[in-house]
């Protein structure tokens, strides 16, 4: 290239890594003798001289819950925006999954982790103390060694609550609890119900709240079939994720309970395909496209070698969508 250019060999370079203080007339030489010649650089040997791999790992419990595929692909874009590429690592909220994927060798393919265990608690907070760039997300570990990017639960749940309160609704029941959960979405979603309901000096009925195990369609189906089932009285429903909201207004409608005229509906994460049922779906936006993008951001300044030692905890802001599930 710098022959059929007649440049040195280290004008080339400096074009191919973007040296700014070249003239123009110069680069388009070099600029040529690549387009003619079929040059691609060698990204391998690249990295090798740099240290580094140019890639990002992200760690989910389950691509197969909307919430965690739309925060994928939001993660997936803001990394692609700062030409960094992502290795995308599925754990089945599985603990020892989850613990072989923070010390295995296959980190070493990447440059930094964004990790959302699941299966983890606060008992494995040593395992955090990793010696590469990590941000963690979700619900189960807090005040950790690591910087952390997570939402407002106990908030969001206590207004998604206090929106079906202001609405005039008194029998709120709920779609996705976990019998015995003390840490966890479902736990801090809980505690934000119940405080809503206490401060509207309303009583907690356990009778009308549903539990389930997993966050799908099909458990808000039959956790919604339980209730109506057993004779459940309630006039709005709080579902603990849109997908188990979704999943319980499809039973409500074929029981003949109207949607919200019978029974008012409210749902958590704010997916996208929310916007599209029948009726559309009223729920809490949880701030996903912050909680992508800063955890992106974060985990580019730690690999970069931000100087601030200390660990950080960002929360998203949250927000409600009214739409005609349960209408303000």
């Amino acid at each position: 290239m710098a022959r059929l250019a007649e440049v040195s060999i280290k004008t080339v370079s400096n074009v191919i890594n973007d040296y700014p203080h070249i003239r123009p007339a110069t680069r388009q030489k070099v600029e040529n003798a690549i387009a003619e010649l079929g040059y691609t650089p060698n990204l391998t040997a690249r990295n090798l001289r740099s240290g580094r791999t140019g890639a990002i790992a992200l760690a989910l419990p389950d691509l197969g819950l909307a919430y965690f595929a739309e925060l994928a692909a939001q993660v997936i874009q803001e990394a692609e925006a700062a030409g960094v590429a992502v290795l995308v690592e599925q754990t089945g909220a599985d603990r020892d999954r989850e613990l072989e994927l923070l010390r295995g060798p296959r980190r070493k393919l990447t440059d930094g982790l964004i990790f959302s265990p699941l299966g983890m608690s606060d008992e494995d907070v040593a395992a955090l103390r990793v010696d590469y760039p990590l941000v963690l997300l979700g619900e189960r570990i807090f005040d950790g060694p690591t910087d952390h990017v997570t939402m407002r639960n106990v908030d969001a749940a206590r207004a998604a609550t206090e929106h079906l309160i202001a609405s005039g609704h008194r029998r709120i029941a709920v779609v996705g609890a976990h019998a015995g959960e003390l840490v966890g979405s479902a736990a801090l979603r809980m505690k934000g119900y119940r405080e809503a309901l206490e401060g509207a000096g309303i009583p907690y009925d356990d009778d009308i709240v549903g539990y389930t195990t997993l966050w799908h369609r099909a458990n808000g189906a039959d956790s919604m079939r339980e209730l109506l089932d057993r004779g459940a009285h309630f006039d709005a429903v709080f579902g603990l994720n849109d997908t188990l909201a979704l999943g319980a207004m499809r039973v409500l409608q074929e029981a003949g309970r109207h949607v919200p005229d019978d029974v008012a509906v409210i749902g958590f994460d704010g997916l996208d395909e929310a916007k599209y049922s029948i009726p559309s779906l009223t729920t809490v936006d949880p701030g996903r496209e912050w909680i992508a993008r800063t955890a992106v951001s974060t985990l580019l300044e730690r690999i970069a070698g931000t100087p601030d030692p200390e660990p950080r905890t960002m929360f998203a802001d949250f927000r409600i969508l009214d739409r005609e599930s349960a209408p303000a």
